[in-house]
């Protein structure tokens, strides 16, 4: 990969990464459901004039907006709103490559292979340490809903596999059309029309940068490039890069925020890597330790 591009996956993984610090930021102004709907709604107007929809029959758009737009944020919002760190929330989401697995193999008939299924039982034991001290810390609902997030991504992932070399970015905005009514509505039952307009009429510049973050650089931004990526080169040199996702996400909330781990969650958070690195790379070592004995 020429060096330009290395530097425009870089940019990525560094937007992405800082994008659950901000998430943070956000949702110290604007509660969790309120924050999701405005998000989208953002990348939603004006883009949608500008970008042709997808060729996609209008009921898989609404399957790809519930699952990865609306699911997956709304249950990492309140995850974080619930007090879900923001480092560890971008190391935890990581979970969905686990349930694209196991969703794959119970929609799609794919096989688990040895070294996805031994990469499970790592992260699976580093989730176990990093829940292990559910305090204050780490609540333990906070850590179900980021794993909640997670498998409604993972869901998103099979959903999309069905919709063969689509544009990444139109799909993004168009499948933002499902989640603003929901969200709006889920934080007039959840968070009451009172905090909602208090939020509003408050709303200060933090919060509406926050906004801005994720909607045009976390998304538009960062999807456009990663489409473009894609487009050039093979999902298995490009995908990887997503693993550095954790490693930004945990060093900016540390450098920011002052996040600190124990112990028993940094060696949790190892264990996860671990196993993330087993299920992308296992199967590669394993047929090159193969060449090498034969």
């Amino acid at each position: 990969m020429p060096l330009k591009d290395l530097l425009l996956a870089l940019v990525v993984i560094v937007a992405w990464g800082l994008n659950f610090v901000v998430i943070k930021v956000g949702l110290d102004g604007l509660p969790p459901m309120l924050l999701g709907g405005l998000r989208f709604v953002l990348v939603l107007f004006p883009a949608i004039f500008f970008i042709k929809r997808p060729q996609l029959p209008w009921r898989w758009l609404l399957a790809y907006g519930t699952t990865i737009s609306l699911g997956q944020f709304a249950f990492l919002f309140e995850a974080m709103g619930n007090g879900m760190p923001p480092g560890l929330a971008s190391l935890v989401l990581q979970s969905q490559a686990f349930f694209t697995l196991f969703f794959a193999a119970m929609f799609l008939g794919e096989r688990l292979r040895a070294a996805s299924l031994l990469g499970l039982l790592v992260a699976a034991g580093g989730l176990a340490l990093i829940g292990s001290e559910n305090g204050s810390h780490v609540p333990f609902l906070a850590l179900l809903l980021t794993l909640c997030a997670a498998a409604c991504w993972a869901m998103g992932n099979i959903i999309t596999r069905r919709f063969g070399n689509i544009d990444l970015v139109a799909l993004v905005i168009w499948g933002a059309l499902i989640p603003p009514l929901p969200f709006f509505a889920l934080s007039w039952w959840l968070e009451g029309p009172a905090l909602i307009e208090s939020s509003l009429r408050g709303i200060g510049l933090n919060s509406i940068l926050a906004l801005a973050y994720l909607a045009f650089i976390a998304t538009m931004l960062g999807y456009s490039l990663w489409s473009g990526l894609l487009s050039r080169y093979p999902a298995g040199k490009v995908a990887p890069f997503s693993l550095l996702v954790p490693v930004v996400g945990l060093s900016s909330s540390a450098l920011l925020l002052g996040e600190r781990l124990s112990t028993l969650q940094c060696w949790g958070g190892v264990l996860v890597m671990v196993g993330l690195l087993i299920n992308v790379f296992g199967s590669r070592l394993r047929q090159r330790l193969r060449a090498a004995l034969s």
